[in-house]
């Protein structure tokens, strides 16, 4: 297993759900951690290992701004984990498209351009990392909102081009695909929420493969907290 003192990680999402349980397993581990914070941080207080920098997945240069300062502070990236996204509902026959674009600029371009801006970095580690939290939504359609489906089937797509064009430089990179989970973006979903997986357990799960050596990668977790035959 790698050892995680003196790495140094980006995570988007840090202040909710899944990212922040990411956050803090990986900041209380021996990481340096690099958070990418939209909107206001006061649930984060930064310190010698933690550095919290503004970044929002729609706005074009926010991500290699944010890697240049990650540079300047830690002198090294040594993985990504992107844990950002949004759900608002994107059916097939809505003639409104609003919601999808939305969710294909922030739950897919806004990792692709941070794992190409942070690519050159991960390249020079000979042991770079990159984790997408995608969804079992990834993997199947299951209910109404096609717009979100259709992005984590793209940040899947994603996952596997990473591992192909970094293979060779040591980039290995894993896409967490998890069913309900026990966050703020589950809070209207039909299923009990006391029998809903847990943030913190997903986060169990993204340390792991971060730490796995070159020589065990995996590509794809799914994670689920009920019964369905391909998941």
């Amino acid at each position: 297993m790698l050892d995680p003192v003196g790495r140094v990680v980006l995570i988007t999402g840090g202040t909710r759900g899944i990212g922040r349980e990411v956050l803090r397993r990986l900041h209380g581990s021996g990481w340096l951690v690099s958070a990418g914070i939209r909107g206001s941080a006061s649930k984060l207080a930064a310190g010698p290992d933690l550095m919290l920098h503004p970044w929002d997945a729609e706005k074009d240069g926010a991500s290699e701004a944010w890697v240049a300062a990650t540079m300047a502070r830690f002198g090294r990236i040594d993985a990504v984990v992107n844990a950002a996204g949004i759900n608002p509902m994107g059916r097939l026959l809505d003639e409104d498209e609003t919601p999808i674009d939305q969710q294909w600029r922030v739950n897919v371009k806004g990792p692709m351009r941070l794992i190409r801006s942070a690519w050159p970095h991960l390249v020079a580690g000979g042991q770079g990392r990159v984790v997408n939290l995608a969804s079992l939504s990834g993997k199947r359609v299951a209910n109404e909102n096609l717009g979100y489906a259709m992005s984590k089937f793209a940040v899947v797509a994603l996952t596997q081009e990473v591992r192909r064009l970094g293979w060779e430089h040591g980039i290995r990179a894993t896409a967490i695909c998890p069913g309900f989970v026990a966050t703020d973006m589950t809070t209207k979903a039909k299923w009990p929420r006391d029998a809903m997986s847990r943030p913190e357990d997903v986060a169990v799960l993204v340390e792991t493969v971060l730490r796995l050596p070159n020589s065990a990668t995996v590509g794809e977790i799914k994670v689920n907290c009920r019964f369905e035959a391909l998941a």
